[in-house]
């Protein structure tokens, strides 16, 4: 028989799991090497200037590349509003890879226009 304190046990179990699967379902740092820096000049493809964090869709060399930049409310106080992110403009991309995911990129910083933008 579920006793009232074993439904609570239980629930309280579940609440301890939830940050830990959050924290997994999020990009973190340590999922990217620090330690190999790409930068490269491509089109973008496809664009989403969305929360968690924005991310482009760019072709180098061949290669498909999700670039997860930082959210968007970081990205409009540095400068880099929405209108900005257009398909088919080029940009330069500085960032890391994935250790997990290849192909995905965590940028850096993001040169549109000329002009260079931190998104850390």
């Amino acid at each position: 028989m579920i006793t009232h304190r074993h439904a609570t046990l239980a629930f309280a179990f579940a609440l301890a799991l939830l940050p830990a699967g959050l924290a997994e379902a999020h990009h973190g740092w340590s999922s990217y090497d620090a330690n190999t820096v790409l930068r490269f000049e491509a089109p973008i493809q496809e664009v989403s200037y969305q929360s968690p964090h924005g991310l482009l869709v760019v072709e180098h060399d061949g290669k498909r590349w999700e670039v997860v930049l930082a959210p968007p409310s970081r990205m409009q106080a540095r400068g880099l509003p929405r209108e900005d992110l257009t398909v088919g403009k080029t940009v330069i991309i500085e960032g890391y890879p994935s250790r997990r995911d290849e192909g995905e990129l965590r940028a850096e910083r993001i040169t549109v226009d000329g002009r260079t933008v931190e998104l850390r």
